[in-house]
């Protein structure tokens, strides 16, 4: 059926090309759709331009060499302030970067969003922003005040690749997280969005209160992956209750590994030398990911 958007990860995966832009979603540590980012790290793309606010998937795809390029208003895994395979890369020069702030980066992807080439703004003006990113411009006002301000280019994505709690095959969505984060943004902004999710099903029939955790339009959306805990070692937690926190055990010992030279290889090879399903059972299967308490602050 032609309105059936339900793909496997490795499908989605197919559709992407060695030196894409690619925009993940979710928040450092929190609901990354890392069981697509997995499937990446299995397959030979390289030379990717990685936007987003960063987490683990931007410190696993440097240490696995697909990274030609990071976008980043972070790259931080909360408790562990600084992603240490990404601090790896970008203290060895390994990978191009432009490091914005959190505020410039929902800019960019807002202005490719409205197919616009850049957004105005006076975020970064006085700082050292412009030097460490000699790329970006100003613009004058065409009007009386003639004010000078920063023209925060449009970052325009390929692909976007997203983590739901629902979704249905035709691509309606569903995301009841206490916070959106920018995630349909990065929806707008992509020639391609693909989308994870907890749970799939025929077709989304829901009221107008559930309707209001559609944040972005089943039109935009590509492709669909069922993955349940596919956000682990991230957090995913829902507004109703139940979700699963971040894995601090299983992002400790990881991070851990990038002190070692073979660190890499060896997370590699227990957590990633199979499918998603050996994945999920070498953290330990879906139940305890799903028992993960959410984190309280």
């Amino acid at each position: 059926m032609a309105l059936n958007k339900e793909m496997s990860a490795a499908q989605v995966v197919a559709r992407l090309r060695d030196g894409m832009t690619i925009g993940i979603g979710g928040w450092g540590p929190r609901r990354k759709p890392m069981a697509l980012v997995r499937e990446i790290l299995r397959s030979p793309l390289k030379d990717l331009t990685v936007v987003g606010y960063g987490g683990p998937e931007m410190g696993m795809l440097c240490a696995a060499g697909k990274v030609k390029k990071l976008i980043y208003g972070f790259v931080s895994l909360d408790f562990i302030p600084l992603e240490p395979y990404f601090r790896k890369a970008r203290e060895a020069g390994a990978v191009e970067a432009m490091e914005l702030d959190e505020g410039l980066l929902h800019w960019g992807l807002r202005a490719a969003a409205m197919r616009l080439p850049f957004l105005p703004t006076r975020v970064g003006l006085g700082t050292d922003l412009m030097k460490i990113n000699p790329g970006l411009r100003t613009v004058r006002s065409p009007y009386d005040d003639g004010e000078e301000l920063l023209a925060m280019p449009a970052l325009k994505l390929d692909a976007a690749l997203l983590h739901v709690h629902r979704a249905d095959r035709w691509g309606n969505t569903r995301l009841y997280a206490p916070d959106p984060f920018f995630d349909e943004w990065f929806a707008r902004a992509a020639r391609a969005c693909y989308v994870s999710c907890e749970e799939l099903v025929e077709r989304l029939e829901t009221d107008e209160a559930d309707a209001q955790c559609n944040s972005f339009e089943r039109n935009l959306v590509t492709g669909v992956v069922h993955a349940p805990g596919g956000a682990h070692p991230t957090s995913h937690v829902s507004i109703h209750g139940g979700g699963y926190g971040w894995d601090a055990a299983h992002l400790t010992r990881y991070c851990a590994g990038a002190e070692a030279d073979d660190g890499w290889r060896r997370y590699a090879e227990e957590f990633l030398a199979g499918d998603e399903a050996a994945y999920r059972r070498a953290v330990g299967g879906l139940e305890k990911i799903l028992a993960l308490p959410r984190q309280v602050f």
